[in-house]
């Protein structure tokens, strides 16, 4: 009852939350709130999974085919999506290019950031491979290694650069410090965990969230000095939750058709992240650190998705289910003889979830503008200024 009530309050703070922000701090989209001066971040590092993977598991595995890409980018784009993910817009809103995965190869630019994230990536070192649940053996630690990595070598790389074409594609040494780093990372954590068990999973949530903080405590001695921290959405929302359930018992489902086991999980996921990060603000006094209730934004949207000018939140754009067998966007399936492809539908805008696991670029675009204003920070501070610590911390 207690976590029904959670989800009905944030669902409508996730409605009007910019509303109230906008009113009480005479601002939106991080323009002089508060009388504070926008922090021009030159550029992004981003950990997480595949909700902001911009192309690194394309890179290491087989490439995401089409129909992906295809809304924003006309082609594959290393994306989870049918075009932009969350990270794109916040790149977009920063006035930064977007960011270039870390693990590929051909046409990087890291001149304005990089993007360790990949799809299927866990905080917790898995004990999973991809070919089993599509689980990514770069997990939060080897993400962080790789920074370490990245940001040695492209020192060297600029210091000992004969021209300033040699350099054009680098990071700026003087930058690390001012950049702003993100993460969106934790869902397939509790994905793994459901299938070994809820009792297991709700143990290992501590070890999970200290992953976490000290990957943050790691950059923050690197020189990092901003963080902006996603809470995990609504998983037992996916569609991908619900599919195989034929009939649910009751109170298995709310009211929305969601898995209420899978979201309560979630949101105890979430406490023990904003408790950690709170502790963080008193041993690192030099850090600006924001946590996001993403996990507001999403539900919000799916609450109200009619209302948001979308179709029912369960519903799938891309992929096709014959006779309860699914087959998945971009594949392809013999079902009783014929050839069956998961195909995109005709309006991708239309739909919140892409393909069962993954957003659409409009659900993507709404959550943006549902949570860089600061409305559902716990700092209030929209994006933009985020690197300024609130004297309340």
């Amino acid at each position: 009852m207690r976590t029904e009530m959670y989800r009905k309050m944030e669902s409508f703070r996730a409605l009007i939350g910019g509303i109230l922000v906008a009113l009480v701090l005479g601002t939106v989209w991080g323009e002089d709130a508060m009388g504070l001066p926008s922090c021009r971040f030159p550029a992004i590092y981003n950990f997480g999974d595949s909700n902001s993977d911009t192309g690194g598991i394309s890179a290491a595995f087989l490439p995401i085919s089409a129909p992906y890409g295809e809304n924003f980018f006309h082609k594959p784009a290393g994306r989870d999506s049918d075009g932009r993910v969350l990270i794109d817009f916040i790149a977009e809103h920063l006035g930064l290019p977007y960011l270039s995965a870390y693990l590929n190869s051909i046409g990087t630019n890291f001149r304005h950031g990089a993007n360790f994230a990949t799809g299927g990536s866990t905080i917790l070192r898995p004990n999973e491979t991809i070919y089993q649940n599509g689980i990514s053996p770069f997990f939060l630690d080897m993400q962080i290694s790789q920074f370490d990595q990245f940001r040695a070598r492209t020192r060297d790389l600029y210091i000992h650069a004969k021209s300033p074409s040699d350099r054009y594609k680098l990071p700026r040494p003087e930058d690390f410090p001012e950049a702003l780093y993100t993460f969106d990372i934790g869902q397939n954590d509790l994905s793994v965990g459901f299938r070994q068990g809820y009792e297991q999973l709700r143990a290992s949530l501590p070890d999970t969230v200290n992953k976490l903080t000290s990957a943050v405590q790691h950059l923050y001695q690197e020189g990092g000095r901003t963080f902006w921290i996603h809470n995990t959405g609504p998983i037992g929302c996916l569609p991908v939750a619900v599919m195989y359930i034929r009939n649910p018992p009751p109170g298995m489902l709310d009211q929305y058709g969601c898995n209420k086991a899978q979201n309560e999980m979630a949101v105890e996921f979430n406490k023990q992240l904003k408790d950690a990060v709170m502790k963080l603000r008193g041993q690192l006094p030099e850090a600006a650190i924001t946590y996001v209730d993403l996990y507001s934004a999403k539900y919000g949207l799916i609450s109200d998705a009619k209302g948001q000018g979308f179709v029912d939140p369960l519903k799938i754009c891309c992929g096709n289910r014959v006779n309860d067998y699914n087959v998945w966007c971009g594949q392809k399936a013999m079902i009783n003889g014929t050839e069956v492809y998961g195909s995109s539908c005709a309006n991708p805008s239309a739909y919140i979830s892409w393909d069962g696991v993954h957003y659409s670029q409009a659900a993507n675009h709404w959550f943006a503008d549902h949570i860089l204003n600061g409305s559902l920070s716990d700092t209030s501070l929209p994006i933009a200024q985020s690197c300024h610590r609130p004297r309340r911390f």
